[in-house]
């Protein structure tokens, strides 16, 4: 059985910079396309960024370009979030997700397994 286990979130002010993991319960995971996406209360579920199975190719939401780094450690199963220049905009529950399929996936449908989310708040 897979599991997620997202950390890192916190309380931050606006500009800062915090980094997620998410810890993965997955024998092969690299294996698997990973992302991230968040949602806040009563808005969709936002794909935030995701990375290949060997870590080569990522992509971002336009949100996040160029403030958002992710990253993966295969040899530890973790998926990384660095997150900087946060703005308020921001704040939302963070989710990692793990795809089988092939190639980068920035829709939620196409994941298999998720995370059960970390909490981020920016203030202003």
């Amino acid at each position: 059985q897979v599991q997620l286990v997202e950390s890192g979130g916190g309380l931050v002010q606006a500009g800062g910079s915090l980094r997620l993991s998410c810890a993965a319960s997955i024998r092969t995971f690299g294996t698997y396309t990973m992302g991230w996406f968040r949602q806040s209360p009563g808005k969709e579920r936002e794909f935030v960024a995701t990375i290949s199975r060997n870590g080569a190719y990522t992509a971002y939401g336009d949100s996040v370009k160029g403030r958002f780094t992710i990253s993966r450690d295969n040899a530890k199963s973790t998926l990384y979030l660095q997150m900087t220049s946060l703005k308020p905009d921001d704040t939302a529950v963070y989710l990692c997700a793990a795809s089988s399929a092939l190639g980068l996936r920035t829709i939620s449908s196409l994941y298999n397994y998720w995370g059960q989310g970390t909490q981020v708040t920016v203030s202003s």
